[in-house]
């Protein structure tokens, strides 16, 4: 379990992601689930590094003793969400019962005309989220997405959906690249969504409260939505099992203020409020929690800074 999160080796391979892509659209999506449970298996044998991980997490969460079963649980709901990505890029939400909450105030704040900034975690289904694509083809959707961390996986995807790749904005290029196509992005009044949970190595992190332990979490997307002055919301597409899913969407600010003065205390207060709103949908439902590492002590080759040292951070500008 040592190491940074970005040290895993992406799982499986091209053709292990080919063959899982052929059976799934040529064999549909009740005969593709069939092989979920062989590859929950073999990913519980291989990945021991991930399968530690569930465990703990799994003991933090559930009031009981956890089991082999809970674990292997935990690692099908996740095989059972990347499944599900094939079919929802290929055929949209056709098949799947998709229950949206908040949309109206989500609406509410892309008529602006501003754009919105939308902060999700690794829990559940984030493409899930495109949903809203399907629903709403006049409000464009941007994706932060790090294409080199897993190639095979990316490559699969754009084969699925041809147009998704001018749709992503590619997280491995440098940090002012990245901002200023968020910033273009939300000029032209679309929806830009990144996950906020995890620090990338070496990037400045500050540590809020999850599950009764400090955590350390990225300072660089808040201080973006500072600077681009557009509404945040949190998001979350919560595996409800079978072909179920809940995208909730809430409002988490209309503008996230980080005063020059008093950046470390303001930094503590929206990343604490973001922790406590993740921790809540820990709890309803754990199983969708898609961190295999341990998220705890995720900043090993990055410690979390005292507040002064964020004030040099690149990502300010």
């Amino acid at each position: 379990m040592s190491g940074h999160w970005q040290s895993r080796p992406e799982g499986g391979g091209r053709f292990a992601l080919w063959l899982i892509r052929s059976i799934a659209l040529y064999g549909g999506r009740g005969f593709a689930r069939l092989f979920l449970y062989p590859i929950t298996l073999y990913f519980y044998l291989r990945r021991k590094p991930e399968r530690e991980a569930s465990r703990q997490f799994l003991e933090r969460v559930l009031p009981h003793r956890v089991t082999t079963w809970h674990v292997l649980k935990h690692i099908h709901c996740f095989a059972a969400t990347m499944l599900d990505r094939v079919f929802l890029l290929a055929r949209g939400e056709k098949g799947f019962a998709i229950e949206v909450e908040g949309l109206e105030a989500l609406t509410e704040r892309i008529g602006r005309g501003r754009g919105v900034l939308l902060f999700g975690s690794h829990q559940g289904s984030f493409e899930a989220l495109r949903a809203i694509s399907t629903r709403r083809p006049d409000i464009p959707l941007r994706v932060l997405l790090d294409k080199q961390k897993t190639p095979a996986l990316t490559e699969l995807l754009e084969a699925l959906a041809p147009g998704i790749g001018d749709k992503v904005i590619d997280a491995s290029k440098d940090g002012t690249s990245v901002a200023l196509e968020m910033a273009e992005a939300c000029e032209q009044g679309a929806m830009v969504a990144l996950l906020a949970d995890r620090g990338r190595e070496h990037e400045v992190l500050r540590r809020a409260e999850l599950l009764d332990r400090p955590a350390p979490f990225p300072v660089s997307p808040w201080l973006l939505a500072h600077t681009m002055g557009v509404p945040v919301v949190l998001c979350f597409g919560l595996y409800q099992g079978g072909n179920r899913y809940r995208l909730v969407f809430e409002i988490f600010a209309d503008r996230v203020e980080i005063p020059r003065g008093d950046r470390a205390a303001a930094l503590d207060a929206v990343i604490a409020r973001y922790a406590r709103r993740v921790e809540h949908y820990i709890h309803e439902a754990p199983y969708n929690w898609f961190n295999f590492y341990d998220f705890w002590q995720q900043d090993l080759h990055a410690p979390a800074r005292p507040g002064s040292a964020v004030l040099g951070q690149r990502s300010a500008g």
